[in-house]
Protein backbone atom coordinates (compact mmCIF):
# COMPACT_ATOMS: atom_id res chain seq x y z
CA UNK A 1 0.00 0.00 0.00
CA UNK A 2 3.19 2.43 1.00
CA UNK A 3 5.10 1.72 -2.53
CA UNK A 4 1.88 1.91 -4.04
CA UNK A 5 1.05 5.62 -2.67
CA UNK A 6 4.37 6.71 -3.12
CA UNK A 7 4.13 5.52 -7.02
CA UNK A 8 0.95 7.64 -7.83
CA UNK A 9 2.60 10.33 -5.88
CA UNK A 10 5.62 10.05 -7.82
CA UNK A 11 3.18 9.63 -10.85
CA UNK A 12 1.92 12.72 -10.32
CA UNK A 13 4.69 15.01 -10.08
CA UNK A 14 5.97 13.68 -13.39
CA UNK A 15 2.89 14.49 -14.94
CA UNK A 16 2.84 18.00 -13.87
CA UNK A 17 6.53 18.43 -15.15
CA UNK A 18 5.81 17.50 -18.54
CA UNK A 19 3.10 19.80 -18.37
CA UNK A 20 4.70 22.66 -17.20
CA UNK A 21 8.04 21.79 -20.31
CA UNK A 22 5.05 21.72 -22.71
CA UNK A 23 3.63 24.72 -21.67
CA UNK A 24 6.72 26.70 -21.55
CA UNK A 25 7.84 25.23 -24.70
CA UNK A 26 5.02 26.43 -26.53
CA UNK A 27 5.18 29.27 -29.17
CA UNK A 28 2.83 32.02 -29.41
CA UNK A 29 2.43 33.62 -32.90
CA UNK A 30 0.96 37.00 -34.36
CA UNK A 31 0.13 38.03 -37.95
CA UNK A 32 2.20 40.77 -39.46
CA UNK A 33 1.51 41.31 -43.06
CA UNK A 34 0.40 38.60 -44.85
CA UNK A 35 2.09 35.87 -42.69
CA UNK A 36 2.29 34.10 -39.07
CA UNK A 37 5.49 34.93 -37.51
CA UNK A 38 6.01 33.33 -34.07
CA UNK A 39 6.69 35.97 -31.18
CA UNK A 40 9.30 36.90 -28.44
CA UNK A 41 12.12 37.69 -31.18
CA UNK A 42 13.58 40.96 -30.23
CA UNK A 43 13.30 42.52 -33.16
CA UNK A 44 10.13 41.39 -35.48
CA UNK A 45 11.98 43.02 -38.94
CA UNK A 46 15.56 43.43 -39.68
CA UNK A 47 17.10 45.41 -43.04
CA UNK A 48 20.41 45.06 -43.15
CA UNK A 49 22.28 47.97 -45.50
CA UNK A 50 25.64 47.21 -47.15
CA UNK A 51 28.04 50.42 -48.24
CA UNK A 52 31.33 50.05 -49.90
CA UNK A 53 34.79 50.88 -49.47
CA UNK A 54 35.09 53.19 -46.93
CA UNK A 55 36.74 53.48 -43.75
CA UNK A 56 35.24 54.95 -39.89
CA UNK A 57 37.41 58.03 -39.77
CA UNK A 58 35.64 58.91 -43.59
CA UNK A 59 32.53 58.48 -42.81
CA UNK A 60 31.60 59.48 -38.65
CA UNK A 61 32.31 62.84 -38.24
CA UNK A 62 32.13 63.49 -42.42
CA UNK A 63 29.95 66.63 -42.87
CA UNK A 64 28.89 65.02 -46.39
CA UNK A 65 27.05 62.08 -44.60
CA UNK A 66 24.33 64.22 -42.09
CA UNK A 67 21.67 61.25 -42.20
CA UNK A 68 24.58 58.25 -41.52
CA UNK A 69 26.07 60.43 -38.54
CA UNK A 70 22.45 61.55 -37.15
CA UNK A 71 21.87 57.74 -37.23
CA UNK A 72 25.28 56.76 -35.72
CA UNK A 73 23.72 59.40 -32.66
CA UNK A 74 20.32 57.90 -32.66
CA UNK A 75 21.44 54.41 -32.35
CA UNK A 76 24.22 52.17 -31.58
CA UNK A 77 27.72 53.46 -33.10
CA UNK A 78 30.47 50.30 -33.24
CA UNK A 79 33.74 51.96 -32.95
CA UNK A 80 35.97 49.14 -33.47
CA UNK A 81 34.22 46.95 -36.23
CA UNK A 82 36.01 45.45 -39.06
CA UNK A 83 35.86 43.57 -42.22
CA UNK A 84 36.75 40.67 -42.84
CA UNK A 85 39.62 41.02 -45.80
CA UNK A 86 39.93 42.76 -48.93
CA UNK A 87 38.34 42.80 -51.50
CA UNK A 88 34.62 43.06 -51.41
CA UNK A 89 32.88 39.84 -52.01
CA UNK A 90 34.59 37.44 -49.42
CA UNK A 91 32.83 39.84 -46.83
CA UNK A 92 29.59 40.03 -48.38
CA UNK A 93 30.01 36.05 -48.32
CA UNK A 94 31.15 36.42 -44.62
CA UNK A 95 27.89 38.24 -43.80
CA UNK A 96 25.90 36.38 -45.26
CA UNK A 97 26.75 32.25 -44.90
CA UNK A 98 29.83 32.59 -41.89
CA UNK A 99 32.41 31.88 -44.43
CA UNK A 100 33.97 33.81 -47.25
CA UNK A 101 33.41 30.08 -49.05
CA UNK A 102 37.81 30.10 -50.44
CA UNK A 103 36.76 33.37 -51.95
CA UNK A 104 39.50 35.85 -51.96
CA UNK A 105 38.79 37.79 -54.94
CA UNK A 106 35.58 40.10 -56.69
CA UNK A 107 35.57 36.93 -59.81
CA UNK A 108 31.67 36.03 -60.96
CA UNK A 109 30.44 33.55 -60.77
CA UNK A 110 30.41 31.15 -58.09
CA UNK A 111 28.25 28.36 -56.93
CA UNK A 112 28.12 26.90 -53.32
CA UNK A 113 25.48 24.68 -50.92
CA UNK A 114 26.71 25.24 -47.54
CA UNK A 115 24.06 26.30 -45.32
CA UNK A 116 23.50 30.46 -44.64
CA UNK A 117 21.49 33.04 -43.23
CA UNK A 118 18.27 32.60 -45.61
CA UNK A 119 18.28 28.64 -45.21
CA UNK A 120 18.82 28.72 -41.61
CA UNK A 121 15.60 31.20 -41.43
CA UNK A 122 13.45 29.62 -43.87
CA UNK A 123 14.29 26.18 -42.07
CA UNK A 124 12.62 27.67 -38.96
CA UNK A 125 9.85 29.34 -41.37
CA UNK A 126 11.01 32.99 -40.66
CA UNK A 127 11.80 34.80 -44.23
CA UNK A 128 15.05 36.08 -46.18
CA UNK A 129 14.83 38.69 -48.50
CA UNK A 130 17.49 40.79 -50.96
CA UNK A 131 17.13 43.38 -52.70
CA UNK A 132 19.93 45.07 -55.31
CA UNK A 133 20.02 48.00 -56.81
CA UNK A 134 19.45 47.72 -60.84
CA UNK A 135 19.14 44.06 -60.78
CA UNK A 136 16.58 43.44 -64.08
CA UNK A 137 14.34 40.61 -62.27
CA UNK A 138 13.81 38.39 -59.99
CA UNK A 139 16.33 35.48 -59.77
CA UNK A 140 19.11 37.30 -62.02
CA UNK A 141 22.14 35.31 -62.17
CA UNK A 142 24.03 37.48 -64.34
CA UNK A 143 27.31 39.57 -63.21
CA UNK A 144 26.58 43.09 -64.58
CA UNK A 145 24.31 45.21 -65.19
CA UNK A 146 23.85 48.96 -65.22
CA UNK A 147 24.76 49.88 -61.61
CA UNK A 148 24.42 46.03 -60.10
CA UNK A 149 27.63 44.02 -59.56
CA UNK A 150 26.89 40.37 -58.44
CA UNK A 151 30.42 40.27 -56.58
CA UNK A 152 27.95 42.20 -53.86
CA UNK A 153 25.10 39.33 -54.08
CA UNK A 154 26.10 36.66 -51.99
CA UNK A 155 22.71 34.42 -51.74
CA UNK A 156 22.74 34.54 -55.96
CA UNK A 157 25.56 32.26 -55.24
CA UNK A 158 23.85 29.55 -53.18
CA UNK A 159 21.69 26.73 -55.02
CA UNK A 160 19.61 26.02 -51.66
CA UNK A 161 18.31 29.62 -52.00
CA UNK A 162 15.13 29.74 -54.18
CA UNK A 163 15.74 32.33 -57.06
CA UNK A 164 12.35 34.03 -55.99
CA UNK A 165 14.23 35.48 -52.93
CA UNK A 166 16.61 36.90 -55.25
CA UNK A 167 15.49 40.45 -56.13
CA UNK A 168 15.66 43.85 -57.87
CA UNK A 169 15.01 46.69 -55.22
CA UNK A 170 12.00 47.45 -56.90
CA UNK A 171 10.56 45.10 -54.97
CA UNK A 172 10.78 46.23 -51.38
CA UNK A 173 8.00 46.75 -50.02
CA UNK A 174 6.79 50.25 -49.25
CA UNK A 175 4.05 48.30 -46.84
CA UNK A 176 7.31 47.67 -44.39
CA UNK A 177 4.76 44.98 -42.53
CA UNK A 178 5.03 43.16 -45.33
CA UNK A 179 8.56 42.64 -45.46
CA UNK A 180 10.45 39.50 -44.92
CA UNK A 181 12.41 38.46 -41.19
CA UNK A 182 15.33 39.88 -42.47
CA UNK A 183 16.48 41.37 -45.40
CA UNK A 184 19.39 42.63 -47.26
CA UNK A 185 19.23 46.07 -49.60
CA UNK A 186 22.55 46.61 -51.86
CA UNK A 187 22.47 49.96 -53.60
CA UNK A 188 23.81 50.30 -57.05
CA UNK A 189 27.89 50.81 -57.66
CA UNK A 190 26.84 54.65 -57.81
CA UNK A 191 24.72 54.92 -54.57
CA UNK A 192 27.02 52.37 -52.00
CA UNK A 193 30.11 54.73 -52.38
CA UNK A 194 32.23 52.28 -54.75
CA UNK A 195 32.11 55.02 -57.75
CA UNK A 196 29.74 57.41 -56.46
CA UNK A 197 30.55 60.17 -53.57
CA UNK A 198 29.79 59.81 -49.90
CA UNK A 199 27.53 62.44 -50.13
CA UNK A 200 25.28 60.70 -52.64
CA UNK A 201 25.05 57.73 -51.22
CA UNK A 202 23.84 59.60 -47.56
CA UNK A 203 21.28 60.98 -49.58
CA UNK A 204 20.33 58.06 -50.95
CA UNK A 205 20.08 56.29 -47.80
CA UNK A 206 18.08 58.68 -46.14
CA UNK A 207 15.40 58.58 -49.24
CA UNK A 208 15.12 55.01 -48.87
CA UNK A 209 15.37 53.99 -45.24
CA UNK A 210 14.12 57.19 -43.56
CA UNK A 211 10.53 56.07 -44.11
CA UNK A 212 11.11 52.44 -42.89
CA UNK A 213 13.48 54.03 -39.91
CA UNK A 214 10.34 55.68 -38.90
CA UNK A 215 7.91 52.36 -38.93
CA UNK A 216 10.86 50.19 -37.46
CA UNK A 217 10.36 52.29 -34.24
CA UNK A 218 6.54 51.64 -33.51
CA UNK A 219 6.93 47.91 -34.96
CA UNK A 220 9.86 45.98 -33.00
CA UNK A 221 12.01 46.63 -35.81
CA UNK A 222 15.73 47.63 -36.89
CA UNK A 223 18.01 49.10 -39.40
CA UNK A 224 21.53 47.80 -39.45
CA UNK A 225 24.02 49.69 -41.77
CA UNK A 226 27.47 48.71 -42.28
CA UNK A 227 30.20 48.89 -45.10
CA UNK A 228 31.97 46.12 -46.94
CA UNK A 229 35.64 46.72 -46.20
CA UNK A 230 37.16 49.76 -45.94
CA UNK A 231 39.64 52.00 -48.15
CA UNK A 232 41.47 48.76 -48.41
CA UNK A 233 44.13 49.62 -45.26
CA UNK A 234 45.17 46.58 -43.46
CA UNK A 235 43.42 47.80 -40.18
CA UNK A 236 39.94 47.48 -42.37
CA UNK A 237 38.48 49.82 -40.26
CA UNK A 238 34.73 50.58 -40.51
CA UNK A 239 31.21 51.95 -39.32
CA UNK A 240 28.53 49.74 -38.07
CA UNK A 241 24.84 51.51 -36.82
CA UNK A 242 22.42 49.54 -35.68
CA UNK A 243 18.63 51.62 -34.95
CA UNK A 244 15.75 50.33 -33.72
CA UNK A 245 13.01 50.96 -30.56
CA UNK A 246 15.60 48.02 -28.87
CA UNK A 247 18.32 48.89 -29.25
CA UNK A 248 21.06 50.72 -26.63
CA UNK A 249 21.91 53.67 -28.34
CA UNK A 250 25.52 54.87 -27.62
CA UNK A 251 29.06 53.78 -28.45
CA UNK A 252 30.53 50.30 -28.61
CA UNK A 253 33.88 49.96 -28.45
CA UNK A 254 34.47 46.21 -28.18
CA UNK A 255 35.81 44.65 -31.35
CA UNK A 256 33.80 43.19 -33.73
CA UNK A 257 33.58 41.73 -37.53
CA UNK A 258 30.83 40.72 -39.97
CA UNK A 259 30.71 36.91 -38.31
CA UNK A 260 29.91 39.08 -35.41
CA UNK A 261 26.86 40.87 -36.92
CA UNK A 262 25.53 37.88 -38.14
CA UNK A 263 25.92 35.95 -35.01
CA UNK A 264 23.76 39.16 -33.40
CA UNK A 265 21.17 38.41 -35.86
CA UNK A 266 21.04 34.46 -35.57
CA UNK A 267 20.52 34.68 -31.66
CA UNK A 268 17.70 37.54 -32.37
CA UNK A 269 16.07 34.24 -34.07
CA UNK A 270 17.12 31.68 -32.01
CA UNK A 271 19.26 30.36 -35.23
CA UNK A 272 22.40 28.12 -34.81
CA UNK A 273 25.65 29.90 -35.50
CA UNK A 274 27.69 29.53 -39.09
CA UNK A 275 30.53 28.78 -39.86
CA UNK A 276 33.02 31.56 -38.22
CA UNK A 277 30.11 33.27 -36.41
CA UNK A 278 30.54 30.44 -33.74
CA UNK A 279 33.55 31.67 -32.62
CA UNK A 280 33.12 35.60 -33.48
CA UNK A 281 33.29 38.00 -31.22
CA UNK A 282 29.71 38.61 -29.32
CA UNK A 283 27.65 41.68 -29.20
CA UNK A 284 27.14 42.48 -25.94
CA UNK A 285 24.85 45.04 -24.03
CA UNK A 286 23.10 46.22 -27.75
CA UNK A 287 19.84 45.24 -26.28
CA UNK A 288 17.27 47.29 -23.90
Amino acid sequence: MKQRLLYLIFFSFFILFVSSVCVGATVAYKTTGNRTIPTGYKADHIVIVVEENHSYRQIIGNKAAPFMNSLAKQGALFTNAHGIQHPSQPNYLALFSGSNQNVYDDSCNHTFSTANLATELMGVHLTFGGYSEDMPKVGYTGCWYKGYARKHNPWVNFTNVPPRVNMPLTSFPTDFSKLPTVSFVIPNQQNNMHDGSVQQADSWLKNHMQAYIAWAQKHNSMLIVTWDEDDFSAANQIPVMMVGPMIRPGIHQEKINHYSVLRMIEDVYHLRHLGNSATAPQIVNIFK
